[in-house]
C-alpha cells in the first residue's frame, strides 16, 4: 500500500479516535469524565486488533479492549447496523466494574462487520454495596454488589434498551447522572461510527481494511526495529504494596521479570512468580495485568513507537491464572484492578528494563492518591438535599524521573500515565458542597537524582453545608517510589483528619468515613522517584528547581551537592567544592 496514503489514513483514524473523547468528555454529566477525563476511546479492526487510540488512559485499552470485542462477536455472532453492547465484566476483556464500556460494530451497507468502535469511561458510582467505585475490602464479586452487564444490547437499530437503562438506575445513587455518562458513552460510539462511515464513503471499505493491515504491519516493524537495537538481556524488578486489608502484614510484593531479545526482536514480561489472589479487591483483571506489563514495557524502551496490535505483538506478556497478577477466577473481586497493583507491575517492570541499561526503563511512579482521588457522595443542602456522587481528581504528581529528563509532573498514578487530568478546583466548588482549602507543591518531595521525580501535592478540602461520606484507597505511605541506578525515593503519601474540635487523626490506608462540616481532611499524594546519581545533576537544573520552590537551598546542597543563593543564582566554585568532597551525597534527610 502506498506509505503516503498509510500516513493520511493513520492520522484520518486518529481524529476519529479524538473525535470519539472529545464527544464523550463534552456531554457526559459526572466530574470523573467531564472534568477528570478517566475516559478512553479506541477503533478496533473487525478481527479485534487495537488500531488507533485517542489520548487516552493506558490501562483502558492496551489490553482488554480487544477481548471485549471478540466477546462482543462471540456473545453476538449477527452483528447488525444500529447494535450497540455495554460491557464491563472484568471476566470477558473488561479492566474492572467500574468501566463502563459502549461498543458499536460498524457494519456497512451489505451487512458486513467492517471495524468496532469502542468507548470506555469510568462511573461515579456502579451500584456497589458502598458509594464507591473502589471496593478494596471486597473479599469477593459479590461482595462488591456491582452492576455487570457482559456485552448486553444498550441499542438496536438505533434505539435505547430501555430495560437495562432501568436496571441501572434503580441501583444507581445518582441515577440521572448515570443516564446522562451512559447516554455520552453511546454517543461517544456513535460518533466513531459516523466517522468510519463517512471516511468510507470518501475511499471505499476495502481500502480501509487494507489499510488496518498495512498499519499494524508497519507498526510491528517499527517496534522490531527499536527491540533490535536494544542490548540483549534478563532482568527482574520488584515493587511493593502496602499492607492492606486482606494483605499479608508487609503488603503484597510484585514481581516482573523481563528478557530483551534483540535477535528475536521481542520483549517477554513474565508475571507468573507471585502470589495467589487474595481476598480484596487488589486482584488485576487479565486485561489490566497485561496491559500494565505493556505500560511498562512502552514507558521503558522511550521510544516513538505506535502504541496499537502491531508493536504489541513483539511484545509476550506471561500470566498464570489464579494469580494476584494474572488470570483470576470468576468469583474473585478486581475492583481496584486498575490502580494500585497494576502501578506495582509497571514499576517492576520499570526497575527491570533500567537494570539491563542507563537508557531503559524508569523510576517507581508514585502510588495512588487515596483521599485526593476519593469517591465523596452525600446530600447536597444547595440543591434541595439532591443526592450526588462523584471520583475526584483534585491532586495526583507522582511523576517518574527516565533516563534522559526529569518526571512529568502530574504524571499521576503509572497507569493513567498524565492522561487523567486534575480537576479545576473552582469547578468542582461550584458542582459539589466542597471546599479546597489548600493545593500545593510540597518541596524538597522529590525523588533526586540525574533526573529528578515529580514533588508531592498537598491537597486540603472538606463538606460545605452538610456531611460528606468519603471512600478511597491508598498506597505508598509505607513503600515509597524508589529511584533506580543511584536516584532516591520520593517522599510517602499520608492523609489525616482534622477535627472540628481540634487535634489530628491519621487516616488508614483504605478508609470509608464521614467528614463532617467543619472537618477538613488532607491528603500528601507521593513524590515519584529519580533516575541516576543526584550528583551527576546539571548544576543548573538544580538552581532552577530553586526557584520553581521545588526544592530548598539546604536539599540543593546536602542532596545534589549544589550551592546557589535562595534566588537560584548559582555559585559554581562552592559547588565544585562540595561536589568534590563527595562523589554521593549522603542519605540526607528531606527538609
Amino acid at each position: 500500500m502506498d506509505p503516503v496514503l498509510i500516513s493520511v489514513l493513520a492520522r484520518r483514524f486518529e481524529s476519529i479516535a479524538r473525535r470519539m473523547q472529545h464527544t464523550l468528555v463534552r456531554s457526559a454529566r459526572s466530574g470523573v469524565i467531564s472534568s477528570g477525563h478517566d475516559c478512553s476511546c479506541c477503533v478496533l479492526s473487525k478481527r479485534a486488533e487495537l488500531l488507533s487510540v485517542a489520548q487516552t488512559i493506558p490501562i483502558h485499552v492496551m489490553a482488554g479492549a480487544d477481548a471485549m470485542a471478540r466477546s462482543m462477536a462471540v456473545l453476538h455472532p449477527e452483528l447488525r447496523r444500529g447494535d450497540a453492547f455495554l460491557h464491563n465484566s472484568p471476566h470477558l476483556g473488561g479492566t474492572h466494574a467500574a468501566d463502563f464500556t459502549v461498543l458499536v460494530p460498524v457494519v456497512d451497507e451489505a451487512g458486513g462487520h467492517r471495524f468496532t468502535v469502542l468507548a470506555k469511561a469510568h462511573q461515579a458510582d456502579i451500584g456497589n454495596a458502598r458509594p464507591t467505585t473502589y471496593m478494596a475490602e471486597a473479599p469477593d464479586i459479590y461482595a462488591e454488589g456491582a452492576l455487570i452487564f457482559p456485552a448486553v444490547h444498550i441499542e438496536r437499530e438505533y434505539r435505547l434498551v430501555e430495560d437495562i437503562v432501568r436496571i441501572g438506575m434503580a441501583r444507581i445513587r445518582a441515577p440521572e447522572q448515570w443516564r446522562g455518562d451512559l447516554l455520552a458513552l453511546i454517543g461517544a460510539a456513535r460518533t466513531g461510527e459516523s466517522e468510519l462511515r463517512a471516511l468510507a464513503a470518501d475511499y471505499g471499505w476495502s481500502p480501509l481494511v487494507d489499510f488496518a493491515a498495512a498499519w499494524l504491519d508497519r507498526s510491528e516493524q517499527r517496534m522490531r526495529d527499536v527491540i533490535a537495537g536494544l542490548p540483549a538481556g534478563t532482568a527482574h524488578g520488584e515493587s511493593r504494596h502496602d499492607p492492606f486489608p486482606g494483605t499479608p502484614a508487609d503488603g503484597v510484593l510484585v514481581r516482573a521479570g523481563v528478557a530483551i531479545d534483540p535477535a528475536a526482536e521481542t520483549i517477554t514480561v513474565d508475571l507468573r512468580d507471585n502470589p495467589d489472589v487474595l481476598p480484596c479487591g487488589l486482584n488485576l483483571s487479565e486485561a489490566t495485568a497485561r496491559a500494565s506489563a505493556l505500560i511498562g514495557v512502552f514507558n521503558g524502551i522511550g521510544r516513538d513507537v505506535p502504541a496499537n496490535a502491531g508493536s504489541i505483538r513483539r511484545v509476550r506478556v506471561c500470566l498464570r491464572e489464579g494469580c494476584v497478577v494474572g488470570v483470576p477466577p470468576r468469583e474473585a473481586s478486581c475492583s481496584v484492578a486498575t490502580t494500585n497493583l497494576a502501578d506495582r507491575v509497571v514499576n517492576a517492570v520499570h526497575r527491570a528494563m533500567a537494570s539491563l541499561s542507563p537508557d531503559l526503563g524508569m523510576a517507581e511512579v508514585g502510588a495512588i492518591e487515596g483521599p485526593a482521588g476519593a469517591v465523596i457522595s452525600g446530600r447536597d443542602p444547595r440543591h434541595r438535599g439532591r443526592s450526588y456522587v462523584n471520583q475526584l481528581a483534585l491532586a495526583d504528581t507522582g511523576g517518574a524521573a527516565g533516563p534522559r529528563e526529569d518526571a512529568w509532573l502530574t504524571m499521576g498514578n503509572a497507569c493513567t500515565a498524565g492522561m487523567w487530568t486534575l480537576d479545576s478546583v473552582e469547578a468542582s466548588e461550584l458542582k459539589y458542597p466542597l471546599r479546597v482549602w489548600e493545593r500545593r507543591l510540597a518541596a524538597d518531595t522529590e525523588g533526586a537524582g540525574q533526573f529528578r521525580g515529580a514533588p508531592a501535592c498537598r491537597l486540603t478540602f472538606g463538606p460545605v453545608g452538610g456531611a460528606m461520606r468519603l471512600a478511597y484507597a491508598s498506597d505508598g505511605c509505607v513503600n515509597a517510589a524508589r529511584g533506580v541506578r543511584g536516584g532516591t525515593a520520593g517522599a510517602p503519601a499520608g492523609q489525616w483528619l482534622h477535627r472540628e474540635a481540634g487535634g489530628i487523626e491519621a487516616l488508614p490506608a483504605v478508609g470509608d468515613l464521614e467528614v463532617a462540616p467543619g472537618e477538613t481532611v488532607t491528603a500528601s499524594t507521593a513524590g515519584g522517584g529519580g533516575y541516576g546519581e543526584p550528583h551527576e545533576r546539571d548544576p543548573q537544573r538544580v538552581c532552577a528547581d530553586v526557584r520553581e520552590g521545588y526544592m530548598s537551598v539546604t536539599r540543593a546542597e546536602q542532596v545534589y551537592g549544589v550551592a546557589c543563593e535562595a534566588n537560584g543564582t548559582l555559585d559554581p566554585t562552592r559547588t565544585a567544592r562540595l561536589r568534590k568532597r563527595s562523589s554521593r551525597p549522603p542519605d540526607a534527610a528531606r527538609g
